[in-house]
């Protein structure tokens, strides 16, 4: 992905990876960490991320007599937990004081089954930001098929108020 420069040339933009464990950090969830990987973020605009499905999930049953389908909450958590990571890029707090605090979901809609052995591959934009509020449109896929998508709207909050 290659965005212009202020001079007009195309200026290339070296991947940013964020891994599990500095996911942790930044984020205040914990297990079950529905956030595997970040595999691009633009600070400010977008950010893709990914979460390997597997059958070791705590929503899995233990015997399955049909294959398990992912719940669509835990794919807008997935979501949410992506955009989290978008917003402290964006304007950094401090996780140890402040936290994104989910206000709202609009305009969701699940497209498609997520099971076992599915890469979820997450994507959000930002729609809108002023001052600690943001709005993000986000999406789901599987190999390129639309799962679920959502307009999430949230806002920064310090531990203090």
């Amino acid at each position: 992905m290659s965005r212009k420069s202020p001079g007009g040339n195309r200026a290339e933009r070296a991947p940013v990876r964020l891994e599990i464990a500095r996911l942790l950090e930044i984020l205040p969830q914990r297990y079950p960490h529905l956030l595997d990987l970040v595999t691009d973020v633009v600070a400010g605009e977008s950010i893709q991320g990914q979460k390997m499905v597997t059958f070791g999930e705590f929503w899995c049953p233990k015997q399955i007599l049909h294959t398990p389908a992912m719940p669509g909450v835990l794919i807008i958590e997935a979501l949410t937990q992506l955009v989290s990571i978008l917003a402290y890029v964006s304007e950094p707090f401090d996780p140890s004081r402040s936290q994104l605090y989910l206000l709202g979901i609009a305009k969701a809609k699940f497209r498609h089954r997520v099971i076992p052995g599915d890469q979820l591959d997450l994507r959000a934009q930002v729609s809108q930001h002023r001052s600690n509020t943001w709005k993000f449109a986000a999406e789901a896929t599987v190999n390129d098929t639309l799962c679920a998508q959502a307009d999430l709207l949230a806002s920064v909050v310090d531990w203090d108020d």
